[in-house]
């Protein structure tokens, strides 16, 4: 038995990014911890989820508890800092922050963890962290430094296939048509991200990916821990609007660059970042 440790930077992260390999590993036996960076206070609430005098930061919490237990984690951890909000907003210069954190200081809280649970492996985001967030940046940071301190070489970076993804949309007519039913969320979603396409800072270029985890198996599961996340993601939001087949496209396989790894033009992906 394993113990995968994955960290992300907000609640409903881990579900979107890695919650299929997290569902998988739970089945087979391995031990499953998820460590936030923060309690996702910037978040914007879905309209009348909050109750009355509750704090967004509470009820992220409590949902990230139960994504972590949808997902089969046994532990869920914070790093104990305050959410920073999109690159460039004022919230980055708060001293409180995941983006003013000491870096060193930072990587031994998660450190701390990995020792505890005796972590064989670890998840964190590539460099621009997915998409520019400084949150996700700084989980890059940290990860890599906590992995370092304590001799951890296993150390995987969730990223987006940002060709797959631009292949998906190639067909953009038969996509549309396939989702023209669907609520205005899904429309927004995709434009979003076929404007993101052409960034350096969305994803990675399949060349650099070396593992494709199939989480097919666990959609399912991945979508209810998405479901549990529901201050953030409602049910017409784009990760939860879409018809069933296009859901299986976009998430039914996660991504990862593996530590010091290359993949050979043509070589195909490794398939488990559990050995």
């Amino acid at each position: 038995m394993a113990t995968l440790v994955c960290f992300h930077a907000h609640p409903d992260d881990e579900s979107i990014a890695t919650g299929g390999t997290m569902a998988l590993a739970a089945a087979a036996g391995h031990r499953v911890v998820l460590v936030l960076g923060t309690r996702g206070e910037l978040g914007e609430p879905v309209e009348g989820v909050l109750a009355d005098g509750e704090e967004l930061w509470q009820r992220r919490v409590v949902e990230a508890q139960e994504a972590g237990r949808i997902l089969g984690a046994e532990r869920v951890e914070f790093l104990g800092y305050r959410d920073s909000g999109m690159i460039g907003e004022p919230t980055n210069d708060d001293p409180t922050c995941f983006w003013q954190a000491d870096v060193d200081e930072a990587a031994e809280r998660l450190a701390a963890i990995l020792r505890d649970v005796d972590a064989d492996v670890l998840t964190i985001y590539d460099s621009h962290g997915g998409y520019g967030h400084p949150d996700h940046i700084q989980v890059h940071r940290v990860g890599l430094r906590a992995a370092e301190l304590v001799g951890l070489d296993a150390v995987y970076q969730s990223t987006m296939n940002r060709d797959a993804m631009r292949r998906q949309l190639e067909n953009v007519e038969q996509f549309e048509v396939d989702l023209a039913d669907a609520a205005e969320g899904v429309a927004d979603g995709l434009a979003e991200r076929r404007d993101r396409l052409d960034s350096d800072e969305f994803g990675s270029p399949e060349s650099l990916i070396t593992h494709a985890v199939d989480v097919s198996s666990v959609l399912d599961v991945k979508k209810q821990a998405m479901v549990a996340h529901a201050s953030q993601i409602g049910p017409d939001s784009f990760f939860l609007a879409m018809p069933a087949e296009a859901f299986a496209l976009a998430f039914g396989t996660e991504w990862f660059i593996g530590p010091g790894a290359s993949r050979a033009e043509g070589e195909p992906f490794a398939t488990s970042i559990l050995g």
